[in-house]
């Protein structure tokens, strides 16, 4: 058959016929492309929770006026530095970081990152100043009360944190954390401009050989709801898991040890 002969048969297609065409066709460069998108979007989120609980935990650390001038001024200096950090990641869009990194690091430092590592640091770094200002407000969230009974049996502010807020902070702030998993999920597509070879970058080239670009990103578009489907289903299973039992028993009391309060749906 010659290549006009081909090219007529191409065109007779229906709809659903492209449909089917693309997704025998290219099904594995869909799958890589799906897989590259978790992978990213899967370790920048965890990575940038670290970020974003490390720099949330030091930003709430009580200040001491007592403090010698010298830990005063290197405590404001840090602060400064990790509002910086936070106000420009979270104030510019994720794309153009993509763009000062990559192209940036490569002109300015002769820096040239491997294309997956530099879409891994981008999201990292980016999730980050916005974990750090959930982790804060986590923090801020719980009673002071709990953190000042901690400290009048002896804990230290360090152990107050690492036993009795973060644990109940985390807990709070696990639905925000399962959003921005989400997020990434979507945004990993800006990291076409730096040819991360992810859902998107993988969908805009399978189109781009056949200029038929409703039926490929229409099944890019079932692809990354299904991910982000099935993620969200999953993290409210481990909400409800984290949750516990909604009705328990107390055994035993000052006066009666023998008796028991059943108490369902909570307190």
């Amino acid at each position: 058959m010659t290549l006009l002969a081909l090219s007529a048969a191409a065109l007779d297609r229906s709809f659903f016929e492209w449909v089917w065409f693309f997704l025998d066709r290219y099904w594995l460069q869909f799958l890589t492309g799906a897989g590259v998108t978790l992978l990213i979007s899967l370790s920048g989120t965890l990575v940038g929770f670290g970020i974003g609980l490390l720099v949330g935990v030091v930003r709430t650390i009580p200040k001491d006026p007592r403090a010698p001038l010298f830990r005063r001024i290197l405590r404001r200096l840090g602060d400064f530095l990790l509002v910086t950090y936070i106000e420009v990641f979270r104030g510019t869009p994720m794309i153009v970081q993509a763009m000062v990194i990559f192209y940036g690091l490569a002109l300015a430092f002769s820096i040239n990152l491997d294309r997956l590592l530099a879409g891994f640091l981008i999201v990292s770094i980016n999730t980050g100043a916005y974990m750090a200002e959930i982790v804060r407000g986590g923090i801020l969230s719980i009673d002071k009360g709990q953190s000042e009974a901690a400290h009048s049996i002896g804990m230290t502010h360090g152990q107050t944190m690492l036993h009795v807020v973060l644990p109940q902070a985390v807990r709070n702030i696990l639905p925000a954390l399962g959003n921005e998993f989400v997020i990434n999920i979507k945004d990993t597509s800006v990291l076409n401009v730096i040819s991360v070879s992810e859902l998107f970058f993988a969908s805009k080239s399978i189109s781009g050989n056949f200029a038929r670009y409703f039926e490929v990103f229409l099944i890019t578009c079932v692809v990354y709801f299904l991910m982000t489907f099935t993620v969200t289903r999953i993290l409210r299973l481990v909400e409800r898991k984290m949750e516990g039992k909604s009705t328990y028993t107390i055994h035993g009391s000052q006066t009666t040890p023998e008796s028991e309060i059943r108490i369902r749906g909570g307190l």
